[in-house]
């Protein structure tokens, strides 16, 4: 299989995973929204799996910005952590410090002189902040602008579905994915950084999964599919941790491809908090595209699939 293709997949559901993944409530103590809070319900414990659940993704509906970290190792693609804000009340909005730990993506970035880099997220594209050996090989511009309709061109498929998500889903995916596989059962109670919470797991089919919650064409659904059989993309195993408000205070999401297993770890806290995430200067910013035309490469082909990792 051509690594071009992992690499597509790889960078859709890192950024999907990373990005929706950007849940829900509060959890205790942080002093989140009001409109998420009363939206809650009744205690995780006593109500069933399935009920929990959508009390969750309930309460999430009302949020509208939150902090994130997480970790997360793709094969031998990448290894990266993530710690910032995100907000979703009109399209994803926010800023991330993104820091690559291992694999050909951390090689790849310590070529432009840095492994960590600030990425920031508007409703229509996706802006990464690079070094400053980066500038001087780019005119002095230190932000490239990733278009999500460009993303999806380039990546095919998994782009389309990477465009689809990022622009029109919610940020409580994690619990969307459980509800979506019809396979959740309650683990039990544990605590979470302080936090006394239900942990719930099931087992999620990604391609299902894509043709429940995206509004891809049937052919994109299609092409989508084969794309994660040929990446060795199949089923994944999610659990998540709620708290006595039915409220998302951690989430683990785990499978495997064809470069190796991935995995992701999230938490959630501090909702309600300021998101502020403005267009870098026009003049400070290159577009993704026009940096593979002076490449001499043409938007839309294989060979241009390794440079939407970077997006990851």
């Amino acid at each position: 299989m051509k690594s071009t293709t992992v690499r597509r997949v790889a960078c859709s559901i890192t950024v999907v995973t990373v990005l929706s993944g950007a849940a829900a409530c509060d959890s205790s103590g942080s002093g989140g929204s009001g409109r998420g809070a009363g939206a809650s319900g009744g205690s995780a414990t006593h109500l069933s799996p399935v009920a929990a659940l959508r009390s969750a993704e309930k309460s999430t509906d009302g949020a509208d910005s939150a902090r994130v970290e997480s970790t997360t190792t793709m094969g031998s693609v990448m290894s990266m952590k993530a710690d910032g804000a995100l907000g979703w009340h009109d399209g994803l909005t926010g800023n991330l410090v993104i820091t690559y730990t291992g694999g050909t993506m951390a090689a790849t970035m310590r070529q432009l002189g840095t492994t960590s880099m600030q990425a920031r997220y508007r409703p229509d594209a996706y802006y990464a902040r690079m070094g400053e050996q980066f500038a001087r090989r780019a005119g002095g511009k230190h932000w490239i602008r990733y278009g999500y309709k460009d993303l999806a061109r380039l990546g095919g498929s998994s782009g389309a579905y990477l465009q689809d998500q990022m622009q029109n889903t919610t940020p409580n995916q994690s619990v969307k994915l459980l509800l979506a596989s019809g396979d959740v059962k309650k683990v039990g109670t544990e605590r979470v950084r302080g936090v006394d919470t239900t942990h719930y797991a099931g087992t999620v089919d990604v391609a299902d999964l894509a043709r429940k919650n995206s509004d891809l064409s049937a052919g994109q659904l299609a092409g989508l599919k084969k794309q994660l059989t040929q990446a060795g993309v199949g089923t994944e195993t999610v659990d998540i941790w709620l708290n006595d408000k039915n409220l998302l205070v951690k989430a683990v999401e785990k499978g495997t491809m064809a470069t190796g297993e991935y995995a992701q770890t999230a938490y959630y806290s501090d909702y309600g908090v300021k998101v502020s995430a403005p267009e870098p200067p026009a003049g400070d910013t290159e577009d993704f595209k026009d940096l593979l035309k002076n490449q001499g490469l043409t938007p839309g082909s294989g060979d241009t699939a390794s440079g939407s990792g970077s997006s990851s």
